[in-house]
């Protein structure tokens, strides 16, 4: 019975990865009609083939629980309701959420005004503004005090952001009005970027609303959630004698990063060094929580054991937020304490497994949520793979060999999963993450009983979260000393799903087959194989050419074989959310050939940030004009700095000279202006140009013909197109109206033309012609 029904649990599991699978067949998911077919075949196949086999009633009753998994995974997807607000976007691209006949025709500077319920707790982001999630009710706007759409019921929910001084007294329940501008949120436009608009669609979301304001409804407002107050309380003692960054790491490691504002920075130097799990609440909490309760009512019934210790595990699930790994650990928590009253054993695979089908019967989305497939694939782990290297390190001592074999089992398993999502290797990770598991047991321990000590009375929270000062400023001292040896970020590049699979297969062959365990080396040669030749056989040939999306000047990818040449640095923006997150996803780890052209002041910081995310081993700019003798010197300061970071990363820097030609690899770029805004690239038969600032006079100076063009999007002297005659065109803004003279020549003379805010990323192989990244056909 206990077989059958794991059997039928892995079914379930195993038809919502096959979600995965895109396209559907008479509005039947692919994945799901593979499944039903795989089913059937091996009800036939298997019992002929395998000694062992289950019955082939069982593997037909596999096929379709994996068909209904499918189909419950398509039945949740949400979907926006006709009168979701979302419908008063009036945009060509919208989506899963098409205007409806209400929509307003955009306006530039356009106000809506949005009243709802607060739903979350108010997060600082990034750019330190608040975010949370407002259940509309009502919505109007207007336009420089003109009513565009009257006042009307709407309904869904809108992801808001708010100035920090405007959001620092929300909280859930309330009811309130924003005033600000509706968006659409944006898929990845970036290889390796982040999809905002799927992770906003995953809980219902699909509109955004940028607010310079936000206002009480005069009514009675509720009282804060108890909850809420309860976290709240906590936060404040621990930060008070603390400090900000001391004080939230404690508190993140007592209730998870979900539940309190962690300053990104500090965020960053953990994930950085492989300790992002030690802000996550999750089995170690619940497993103390749990441990001190069974110890605390010994003398109590069975059964009031468990009620008592069901209630504390609710309670901290709430104290913690519904994140799935925090509900992974209290549903193998509430099994422990189940089994206990009922005087059971527990299998500890059956209880994950449980915990699984629990969680993804009531949310299916979360197959495809990261942190529920980490928390499941690092708890697999310890379950699995500890025992085993418990025993290759028997000549450690007892209390010793956890320390080592706990960090290396979670990496192995989560590590595949990593570098298909993230294609980064933190080579220092278990090293890093043996020496703090002291500490994070000790400001576990410690954060829990100042916790409680905070709720009981606040000032003995306070002097009790004071002396975990020093094991706090040591832990973040090592994350921070891991982040600054060399290599301690790698890019390998992302992997493909067969690779991940392999990968798996070959963790799963040594933990399952005895006979493999001895020859684990090899299984690791592979491994590493399977990662590396890949990536080497398609850099051997490459030649690409990526546009990127960026605000502001183009930023160019050049990749040459195993060589980099990058044009423009792009903003600290653009280099985090559009630059790194593609070199990770390529594999790339330093840039050979950098090109600054039109350098200014404020351009220097950027390239000094730059620096910072990859090493620079040859820069060549050319200066702007600089405005007075103030902006001068401080040029000549800051190109100091960057020429200093440059050799400390053994880099050098050189002057760009007027139409000398630099031949980087197979690519040749010639600037063709003093200031290098007029750039012509050749690759093989391929010449690009790029159409910078041009003055007047120099406009059709020796302007060559070119293949590509790049520019602006802003208005072309007709003269310069036909000197150039591209036959494709990348414009930096929007395309130009219809009426536009340049729009009107470009589809004269059948030019295609990608303008990068629809395109995304604009890809140049010799393979494959060019690719956007955007699903949407951009080409006009």
């Amino acid at each position: 019975m206990a077989a059958t029904s794991a059997w039928i649990c892995l079914a379930y599991i195993v038809g919502l990865l096959l979600t995965g699978i895109p396209g559907t067949l008479l509005g039947i998911p692919l994945g799901a009609i593979a499944i039903l077919l795989a089913g059937a075949i091996a009800s036939f196949v298997a019992p002929r083939l395998w000694r062992n086999s289950p019955p082939a009633r069982l593997w037909l009753l596999a096929g379709l629980v994996g068909l209904i998994a499918a189909l419950h995974f398509q039945m949740r997807l949400p979907q926006p309701s006709p009168t979701d607000i979302c419908r008063l976007i009036n945009s060509p691209q919208n989506g899963v959420c098409q205007p409806s006949a209400t929509a307003t025709t955009p306006v530039f500077g356009q106000t809506f005004e949005v009243e709802g319920r607060v739903m979350s707790a108010p997060e600082l982001t990034r750019s330190d503004r608040y975010r949370f999630h407002l259940e509309a009710s009502r919505v109007s706007s207007s336009h420089q005090g003109k009513l565009l759409l009257p006042a009307q019921p709407i309904s869904g929910t809108l992801y808001v952001t708010i100035p920090r001084e405007k959001g620092e007294a929300l909280y859930p329940g309330q009811r309130a009005i924003v005033v600000g501008s509706l968006y659409k949120p944006q898929p990845a436009a970036t290889p390796g970027g982040f999809d905002f608009q799927d992770y906003l669609r995953q809980t219902g979301i699909f509109a955004g609303l940028i607010a310079q304001d936000v206002r009480l409804v005069a009514e009675s407002q509720p009282q804060p959630p108890l909850l809420w107050s309860i976290r709240r309380q906590i936060i404040r003692a621990q930060a008070a004698s603390l400090g900000l960054n001391e004080g939230r790491l404690l508190s993140a490691m007592v209730m998870g990063k979900s539940a309190v504002d962690v300053p990104y920075a500090l965020q960053d130097e953990f994930r950085q060094a492989g300790l992002a799990h030690a802000l996550a609440a999750s089995g170690a909490q619940v497993s103390m929580l749990i441990g001190v309760m069974l110890a605390l009512t010994q003398r109590c019934s069975a059964r009031m054991r468990l009620i008592l210790g069901g209630s504390v595990l609710l309670s901290y699930i709430g104290l913690t937020g519904i994140e799935p790994s925090v509900l992974r650990a209290g549903v193998m928590g509430g099994v422990v304490l189940f089994a206990l009253a009922a005087e059971r054993k527990v299998k500890p695979l059956g209880s994950l497994l449980f915990a699984a089908v629990v969680l993804l019967l009531w949310n299916p989305l979360w197959i495809w949520d990261l942190g529920c497939q980490l928390s499941f694939l690092a708890t697999l782990g310890l379950l699995v793979t500890v025992p085993i290297l418990s025993k290759w390190l028997d000549w450690m001592p007892t209390a010793i060999a956890p320390l080592f074999a706990v960090p290396i089992a979670a990496y192995l398993w989560t590590l595949p999963l990593q570098l298909f999502i993230f294609g980064v290797v933190s080579p220092y990770s278990i090293g890093i993450n043996i020496l703090v598991s002291p500490l994070i047991a000790i400001v576990s321990i410690g954060g829990m009983i100042t916790a409680l000590a905070a709720l009981a009375y606040v000032p003995m929270g306070e002097f009790l979260s004071g002396l975990l000062h020093y094991p706090l400023w040591l832990f973040i001292k090592i994350a921070e000393w891991g982040n600054q040896l060399p290599g301690s970020q790698h890019a390998v590049g992302t992997i493909s799903v067969p690779q991940v699979l392999l990968l798996y297969g070959l963790v799963l062959l040594v933990w399952g087959w005895q006979r493999c365990q001895r020859y684990w080396w090899l299984a690791l040669g592979l491994a590493m194989g399977l990662v590396a030749i890949p990536a080497w056989a398609a850099s051997a040939n490459l030649l690409q050419v990526t546009v990127l999306p960026t605000d502001g000047n183009p930023v160019w990818v050049i990749q040459d074989k195993r060589n980099v040449v990058l044009i423009n640095s792009g903003s600290e923006k653009d280099q985090r959310f559009m630059i790194k997150p593609f070199f990770n996803q390529r594999g790339i780890n330093q840039v050979d050939w950098a090109i600054a052209p039109n350098l200014h002041l404020a351009a220097l910081t950027d390239w000094q940030q730059m620096l910072e995310t990859v090493p620079i081993r040859m820069l060549y700019s050319s200066s702007g004009y600089q405005q007075n003798a103030t902006e001068a010197i401080a040029f000549r300061q800051s190109y100091t700095a960057l020429l200093a970071k440059l050799k400390i990363q053994q880099g050098n820097a050189m002057q760009l000279a007027n139409r000398q030609t630099l031949q980087l690899g197979s690519v040749a770029v010639k600037p063709l202006t003093p200031d290098a805004s007029v750039l012509q690239m050749q690759m093989g038969t391929q010449s690009w140009l790029v159409l910078g600032r041009l003055n007047r006079r120099q406009s059709l100076q020796d302007l060559p013909s070119a293949s590509v063009l790049w520019w602006s999007g802003q208005e072309l002297d007709p003269q310069i197109l036909e000197q150039v005659k591209p036959q494709v065109a990348i414009a930096l803004v929007r395309t130009p109206s219809d009426t536009s003279p340049t729009k009107a020549w470009l589809e004269q003379h059948q030019v295609k033309l990608y303008a990068l805010p629809q395109a995304g990323s604009v890809q140049w192989t010799r393979q494959q012609g060019f690719v956007t990244t955007l699903e949407s056909n951009p080409a006009l």
